[in-house]
């Protein structure tokens, strides 16, 4: 059985109840109070191994006694628990040293894992931020949100290469600067290059800079990326859109520590800190040949996915109260949003997830004269959006999505109380997998190896599927 004395802060009585019961069976000594001024008598006085506790207490806030518990007791691990669920929250327990930061609610067995790693392995204290946090850089208080703030916290203090993954619009720059301005690189700078809107042939001279005469153009010294962001963060965005040979050379920098301008000879030593996002799939770019196994693993040390919109529709509500206060810092009107309009948001599926809420809303408080937003307001507006021809692959790949389900649901209701016929899965597959492979056969004229190319299929398994399917292949149509 475990051993160490926990003390447990809470105001509300129910949770300490039931935490001192979960605590007490899994063998520790408990001992309770509701208020910081006991919590912080029994610490400086020597008692407890450990420390769970709210942070909204009736007469001080946690994380204001917080750095008196680190100098008096460096190594005591502190369990802060929070129903304000922001990722500024998160941010503060990292900054004033706790062990752990749990969103309220939680589950007790993990509650438990983490005490039984928090006295076996005590972590140092973190130094707090300059920054006093005031405006928070992301929004959500849903699960999947809450997530990525206690992996962003623990990020904040180390150097370690994070790759960010996830659709357009969910925010992947905004992580990946939140990253820089609340960890320990904040004083130096914040570099970002997008790789899909630099010509392939700049992208090593934007990358790594050049020297003067080294290509047509080249008229004198031109500082790279790498010598802007030295000292803080290069933001390589898109990087699933970055060329083979700049591939190459980046990942000589990631082993090595240094890079050669273009058409320079000495390497010059790099000190940067480096974030990489992409929406595309890079294990599928992996088996086309088109990105190099070796420099995934590389920058894939920590994934990070984010998720979409529709992952976390809890927090729409949050989203567009910020972004109505965002607008009316700007000039634009003051403006409210009706219950059923929320609703409306609520079923919408965004394919241009948080960056297309936000547009809508900067929309809806500059176009519309009324104080309150109504739902008829929120339909004619993503009707409109629905209607538009200029839209993104990735979005349209989101849209089919969202038609599927929407046949679906609609096929079950046919159904009434029944079920469809059995194999439904199959005939569905079948359905999709025919006219895919058909149009995709006709963009590649009838080329099986570029059409397993360009499914990420193995060619065995689309010869496969071309004769269980009986689709005939026409070479040159």
């Amino acid at each position: 059985m475990p051993k160490g004395t926990i003390l447990l802060a809470d105001d509300d009585t129910a949770i300490r109840t039931v935490l001192n019961q979960a605590l007490s069976r899994a063998g520790y000594t408990v001992r309770l109070t509701s208020n910081a001024t006991t919590l912080w008598s029994w610490i400086s006085q020597g008692e407890g191994d450990l420390v769970i506790t709210d942070v909204v207490m009736p007469d001080e806030n946690i994380f204001d006694v917080l750095p008196r518990i680190k100098k008096a007791r460096p190594h005591l691990p502190v369990i802060v628990m929070s129903a304000q669920n922001t990722f500024m929250t998160a941010i503060k327990a990292s900054e004033r040293g706790a062990y752990e930061y749990l969103p309220k609610p939680f589950d007790l067995k993990e509650l438990i894992n983490i005490a039984g790693r928090a006295l076996s392995e005590p972590r140092p204290s973190l130094q707090p931020a300059d920054d006093d946090g005031t405006d928070i850089p992301l929004i959500g208080r849903s699960a999947a949100m809450q997530d990525i703030y206690r992996m962003l916290a623990r990020l904040m203090q180390n150097d370690l290469t994070v790759m960010i993954t996830g659709e357009s619009g969910t925010g992947k720059e905004l992580v990946a600067r939140a990253l820089h301005d609340y960890g320990k690189r904040r004083k130096g700078p914040f570099v970002a290059i997008n790789m899909a809107a630099i010509p392939k042939d700049l992208i090593e001279s934007e990358l790594f800079g050049h020297e003067k005469g080294s290509f047509t153009g080249a008229h004198g010294r031109s500082a790279g990326k790498f010598e802007m962001a030295e000292g803080g963060t290069l933001f390589l965005d898109e990087i699933g859109d970055m060329p083979m040979e700049a591939q190459t050379r980046l990942l000589r920098v990631l082993q090595q520590g240094e890079y050669t301008t273009v058409g320079g000879r000495t390497p010059i030593k790099t000190n940067v800190r480096i974030v990489a996002a992409t929406n595309k799939d890079l294990q599928s770019l992996i088996h086309q040949g088109l990105f190099r196994e070796d420099l995934f693993f590389r920058l894939n040390v920590v994934p990070m996915r984010l998720p979409p919109l529709r992952e976390r529709a809890e927090d729409i509500k949050d989203l567009v109260r910020h972004f109505f206060a965002l607008g009316e810092r700007e000039g634009l009107p003051v403006k409210q949003i009706q219950p059923d309009a929320l609703d409306v948001m609520l079923r919408y599926r965004w394919p241009g997830n948080v960056r297309e809420l936000e547009n809508l809303v900067r929309r809806l408080a500059a176009l519309y004269p009324q104080d309150t937003i109504t739902a008829n307001q929120i339909e004619n507006e993503l009707n409109q959006i629905s209607l538009t021809t200029d839209v993104q692959p990735e979005q349209k790949v989101q849209n089919l999505a969202g038609a599927m389900e929407s046949y679906l649901e609609q096929l079950f209701k046919e159904f009434g109380d029944s079920l469809p016929p059995p194999g439904l899965y199959h005939r569905l597959l079948r359905e999709i997998e025919y006219p895919l492979i058909c149009a995709s056969l006709a963009a590649t004229k009838g080329n099986q190896i570029k059409t397993a190319e360009l499914l990420g299929l193995n060619r065995n398994t689309l010869r496969k599927k071309i004769k269980d399917l009986d689709i005939q292949v026409v070479r040159g149509a």
